[in-house]
């Protein structure tokens, strides 16, 4: 069978794997993740993946994720299985437009309406041309965070 993500591990991962399992260290998972490791090297014993699966009480797709998180992530990532980093997401309103967020809520509500309401604020925002769009609950968040550093402008 030709497999996409071929394990050839190093001497030093070898050994590392073979101390992970030895002394049982780190998580249930971990240790097994050792062990697959050790039986996919291709340096090694070479099972194959149906193999693996059959003596270590773990699904194929286990040990498919396990391989190609090794070639595609590194060592330490399919051995201890972190998440994957989420990529820094920009803020919608920076401190400038917060700023005038707060003001327009301060302010007097539309006619028609007796007070602010989410909605009510995330419309006036994208009209005024501040952002080109926003929900009203990212409209929520930033009213509660400006209200709790102080500033008293929390929806009420």
């Amino acid at each position: 069978m030709n497999k996409k993500y071929i394990v050839q591990l190093s001497v030093p991962e070898r050994q590392v794997l073979r101390e992970v399992i030895r002394k049982q260290s780190g998580s249930a998972m971990k240790v097994k993740r050792a062990h697959i490791l050790l039986k996919v090297d291709q340096k090694g014993p070479g099972w194959t993946d149906e193999q693996v699966a059959e003596a270590f009480d773990c699904t194929v797709q286990t040990v498919q994720n396990v391989r190609r998180r090794l070639v595609t992530l590194g060592f330490e990532a399919a051995l201890e299985k972190k998440a994957p980093p989420k990529p820094p997401r920009q803020k919608t309103l920076n401190g400038r437009l917060e700023s005038q967020l707060i003001a327009i809520r301060l302010g007097k509500p539309p006619r028609g309406h007796s007070q602010w309401s989410l909605r009510l604020l995330a419309n006036r925002v994208v009209e005024l041309g501040m952002v080109e769009k926003i929900s009203p609950e990212t409209i929520r968040q930033t009213l509660k965070k400006t209200a709790s550093r102080g500033g008293g402008s929390g929806i009420g």
